[in-house]
């Protein structure tokens, strides 16, 4: 692993996604989900990772 966060890739953040999921952090998920969607240049890809790492607090009604 890198200590520079300019060297992760898209799949850095995407597994990082599926770990902080794995690990009960949701909100953390998306945000590393939302980095990696913004990284790519592909439309789809952006979309497939925000369907699968929706933002958590969304659809909370405090």
């Amino acid at each position: 692993m890198t200590n520079n966060p300019a060297d992760l890739t898209i799949a850095d953040y995407v597994d990082a996604a599926w770990e902080m999921r794995a690990a009960g952090r949701p909100y953390l998920a998306y945000l590393l989900a939302e980095e990696a969607a913004q990284r790519t240049t592909d439309p789809a890809t952006a979309r497939s990772i925000r369907a699968q790492f929706p933002d958590p607090t969304a659809a909370r009604k405090d």
